[in-house]
């Protein structure tokens, strides 16, 4: 899954953009070095999870409660032109009038199905 993120915790925690984020499933993701810090909002109810970088405070990674994915932050790889074109723009209904999405790209108010 690749996909923009226009949710109103997303641009908080992006400074005000979409966050541009990749899904992989939870049992094939692995830190290879060092361990995150984390981080959890207690006024939402089912509130992401974000991993960041204790050194430098990178957002790497968030976690989804009920959600068997890893959403990796495109902008922490190594090489982020991997990631091509979302395949869609979710929670749009928060989205800013200044946030662009590529044409043709599938967009949901919220979540797909």
């Amino acid at each position: 899954m690749k996909g923009q993120c226009h949710c109103r915790e997303c641009q908080y925690i992006s400074g005000g953009s979409p966050n541009v984020l990749m899904g992989v499933p939870e049992d094939s993701f692995a830190y290879t070095k060092g361990e995150p810090k984390h981080f959890k909002r207690a006024d939402l109810e089912n509130g992401s999870t974000r991993e960041f970088c204790g050194t430098c405070g990178t957002h790497i990674v968030s976690r989804v409660p009920n959600m068997p994915l890893v959403f990796i932050k495109v902008g922490t790889l190594d090489d982020p032109s991997i990631f091509g074109m979302p395949d869609m723009a979710i929670f749009t209904l928060d989205k800013q009038t200044f946030h662009t999405i590529p044409e043709g790209v599938a967009s949901y108010e919220r979540l797909p199905g």
